[in-house]
């Protein structure tokens, strides 16, 4: 049962989190006031914190951990890539072209991390 509540609010800040890049890289590149939004500051930043304590919460209720499962390391290193394509896409990068490599990276990286939660197989330290 808790297994189940703990997964379902990992999976919601998942898509969560994804929702909110994806509609702060279009204000991004429209230009949107939108982004001065405090709620737009803030709110990223708490459900990415929900994330990881839900997903240190999961490693501990079914005893998989990080440089001890490879699997449970690939979704770390794919959730720090996550994070630095998005941090690319929204602060770092200087061109239109960078952004959109960095969108592009944060889809791809999310994309790779869920084939490797799902299949619960390691790819890239097999």
């Amino acid at each position: 049962m808790l297994y189940t509540a703990v997964k379902h609010l990992h999976l919601t800040c998942i898509a969560l989190s994804v929702l909110l890049f994806l509609m702060r890289f279009f204000w991004t590149m429209t230009g949107s006031s939108m982004l001065q939004k405090k709620w737009v500051k803030i709110t990223p930043h708490i459900v990415d914190t929900f994330l990881i304590l839900s997903a240190g919460t999961l490693c501990v209720l079914i005893s998989q951990y990080p440089f001890v499962t490879p699997w449970v390391t690939e979704k770390l290193v794919g959730l720090f890539m996550y994070v630095f394509m998005v941090a690319l896409a929204l602060k770092m990068a200087r061109t239109t072209f960078m952004r959109i490599i960095g969108f592009v990276g944060a889809l791809s990286w999310i994309a790779f991390t869920a084939l490797v939660a799902i299949s619960k197989q390691a790819i890239l330290f097999s």
